[in-house]
């Protein structure tokens, strides 16, 4: 089904999305893999999920970041679309989101919203289209959330298993 179903098919790729994801689990959320790498991930996962999947796998991805990491997050993503002129509801300034951004759930909820909205434009935001500076480089937290993401939404393809074989993303 998808790009992703031709990768998981290939025993290599099995095996390095198997290494990625135990990367993840293993140490902080944005350590462990270079910014390409996240994006190469990202970018190969996130468009294969449906916002049921995409939403789940951010909620995986937020619970495993502190609340003061998901917040730094949350207030990148809003930044971001600020200075892109695209505010979006849920990540509008000024609207008590520091607290609201601690909740792992209204954070997924809303950047899957974002996703059904403007699929990749997540990704972009975060260093995905860029070709300047910043980017994840710039910001720890959006690395974590994309490296998270990506690796939630393999690892529950293979059914929380990273030692098991990938059979589909859906």
């Amino acid at each position: 089904m998808g790009l992703l179903d031709s990768l998981l098919n290939n025993p290599q790729t099995q095996q390095d999305m198997q290494n990625y994801v135990q990367r993840y689990q293993q140490g902080p959320p944005h350590e462990g893999y270079s910014d390409q790498e996240v994006m190469q991930r990202y970018q190969q996962v996130a468009p294969q999920l449906g916002p049921q999947e995409f939403q789940q796998a951010a909620t995986q991805a937020f619970n495993n970041m502190p609340p003061d990491q998901r917040v730094q997050f949350g207030q990148y993503v809003e930044q971001q679309l600020q200075s892109q002129g695209m505010p979006m509801q849920g990540f509008n300034p000024g609207q008590g989101n520091a607290q609201m951004y601690q909740d792992p759930n209204y954070l997924a909820q809303q950047a899957a919203q974002l996703h059904q909205q403007q699929p990749g434009l997540l990704g972009q935001l975060l260093g995905g289209g860029s070709t300047g500076g910043g980017g994840l480089l710039a910001n720890p937290a959006a690395k974590a959330a994309l490296a998270g993401i990506a690796a939630m939404a393999i690892s529950n393809a293979m059914g929380g298993r990273t030692g098991s074989p990938l059979s589909s993303i859906l």
